[in-house]
């Protein structure tokens, strides 16, 4: 039997998304910029992808700029937004537990000269508000929050966010990195006061190598990438229209009955973690005193201990069971979570912990055949550790 449950590290593409994307390769291959007929028939395709996206989103067509994915999105709304801004100050809030692509680009800007703060998180991993209140400052030109937490599944209140920004500092810039919301959540920037908001395809059962940023009409961001200025020149290069194409299409079906989809992940996540608390010596991270509706439907981050996680993620392997030891963008360069260590977890688990992730077509089965084969493999493993 073979279980993935990989889900947030990346996703299989629905059927109808492989069949678009095979459309535009074998029969509308021409360049969007091209101004023959199969240029246009290309560019047909871009053009209908921001349309859905922008009706999804609630927003303006122009609003949506086409990327390579999750990275370049973060990197363009990080750099692009501090170097269009930085004559009105050069300080940036964040969080300590972003993932690699906003951390890495904000790494850069202080080499640059810019100044970051790293807010703290709460036992759950949601920012601490009032410390976030207390750092705004009249030279606050951005603040970045994540929308999900890969590694544990927190859901960071972006509407309360957004308030105190726009409260303490209207003109501060306000992006959320939605790589894991999106799809998950119904996600309306204008409403949220949302300025910039990074998507990626592949983790809505979309291609690898697409996604977009949606650039609020009234912010400035400077491009990072130059050539032959297609997309109003903030995104110059060729568009991937097989990956758009296939964006588009994933969008689409990832809100068709997307209230029976919540529901269905939800079962899993609370059946999975009913079953998991029936082993010992186990810990669920980032739910403690709150309900489970309030994390992410998707994601399960669970501690086990005296069991080093890399040796029980290869034994569930051998048994066809496919997991994560925490951020898939950092599997090459393995290391202690610093969303575990943010969060305050003992140290003994951090070196302990697997994530658990769900999508639309994992069943109950898969997470039973899980719970059986973890039952057996963890005794023997603890039997091994040295203490």
């Amino acid at each position: 039997m073979e279980v993935y449950l990989d889900n947030a590290a990346t996703t299989k593409p629905f059927e109808a998304v492989r069949k678009r994307m095979w459309e535009t390769l074998e029969e509308n291959y021409g360049n969007p910029s091209s101004m023959h007929k199969k240029g246009v028939e290309a560019e047909k395709y871009v053009r209908e992808a921001r349309e859905t996206i922008a009706a999804a989103l609630k927003a303006e067509q122009k609003e949506i700029i086409f990327t390579s994915g999750g990275t370049e999105s973060n990197n363009m709304a990080l750099i692009g937004a501090a170097y269009a801004n930085q004559r009105a100050g050069k300080h940036i809030i964040t969080t300590k537990i972003e993932h690699p692509s906003v951390h890495n680009p904000l790494f850069f800007l202080e080499e640059q000269g810019f100044q970051v703060t790293y807010l703290n998180v709460d036992k759950n991993g949601r920012v601490i508000l009032e410390e976030l209140a207390e750092s705004i400052r009249k030279e606050t030109i951005l603040v970045s929050v994540m929308y999900v937490n890969n590694e544990v599944g927190a859901c960071e209140k972006i509407d309360e966010i957004s308030k105190i920004i726009k409260e303490k500092n209207e003109n501060t810039v306000f992006h959320v990195d939605a790589i894991q919301g999106f799809g998950k959540y119904k996600i309306y920037p204008k409403r949220l006061g949302i300025d910039l908001l990074s998507v990626s395809a592949h983790k809505i059962h979309g291609p690898k190598g697409a996604g977009f940023l949606y650039v609020q009409n009234k912010v400035k961001i400077k491009p990072i990438l130059f050539g032959g200025e297609q997309q109003r020149g903030l995104r110059s290069g060729t568009e991937n229209v097989p990956g758009i194409a296939g964006l588009s299409k994933a969008v689409e079906e990832i809100y068709k009955n997307y209230d029976e989809k919540r529901t269905h992940l939800y079962k899993l996540k609370k059946y999975f973690i009913d079953r998991i608390g029936e082993m010992g010596g186990v810990m669920v991270n980032g739910i403690e005193n709150i309900p489970i509706e309030e994390t992410a439907p998707h994601i399960v981050s669970v501690s086990f201990e005296d069991v080093r996680s890399e040796v029980l993620l290869h034994a569930l392997e051998e048994k066809g069971i496919y997991v994560s030891s925490g951020s898939a963008c950092a599997s090459n360069h393995p290391q202690l979570s610093g969303t575990l260590k943010a969060m305050g977890i003992p140290k003994k688990y951090l070196d302990s912990t697997l994530r658990f992730s769900f999508s639309v077509s994992t069943t109950i089965e898969e997470i039973d055949y899980t719970i059986e084969e973890l039952k057996k493999i963890v005794p023997v493993l603890k039997r091994f550790t040295r203490h």
